[in-house]
């Protein structure tokens, strides 16, 4: 078993923190640790929604899946607390906002899609459901008269130690 950490960057203006949730489905390109098998599709992950495919895990995984070249199962889990909100203060850096449990599978590459949590900064407005599959967001907060945004956005996966 592996733990992954997804981390992101992006330069935020006038956001105090963007975020996921719970029911946020994670799409992720995955490779099999087994065989080096990469899949060519997208494969959602949501922390709160669970599947029973394994007789091993009564409790069953966030993924699960068969590697279709060497029939090895392979499941991941989102591990519990620890999704994070990402912030002013974290702007233009990188940093990790979620661990995944990896089993006989590695994410490869993120698409942020939408269902992302902004709250703007000095009490700002709220906005729920933002879409970053383009990378950007740009938006105006009525409540301080001023343009909000999300840019830049980037990310990468590192190998964490248990």
């Amino acid at each position: 078993m592996v733990r992954v950490g997804l981390q992101i960057s992006a330069t935020l203006e006038n956001i105090q923190t963007l975020k996921t949730h719970e029911d946020y489905p994670y799409f992720f390109k995955l490779t099999c640790s087994n065989c080096g098998e990469s899949s060519n599709k997208w494969h959602d992950i949501t922390e709160s929604e669970r599947v029973q495919q394994d007789t091993r895990n009564a409790d069953g995984f966030n993924f699960y899946m068969k590697c279709k070249m060497c029939g090895r199962e392979n499941s991941m889990d989102v591990v519990e607390k620890t999704n994070v909100p990402y912030t002013a203060d974290d702007s233009g850096k990188y940093k990790t906002i979620v661990v995944f449990d990896c089993r006989g599978v590695e994410p490869v590459e993120f698409s942020p899609r939408s269902g992302w949590k902004v709250e703007c900064a000095e009490n700002g407005q709220k906005f729920e459901d933002v879409d970053l599959s383009e990378d950007d967001w740009v938006e105006y907060d009525q409540k301080n008269k001023n343009s909000v945004g999300v840019y830049e956005f980037a990310s990468k996966f590192i190998k964490l130690k248990k």
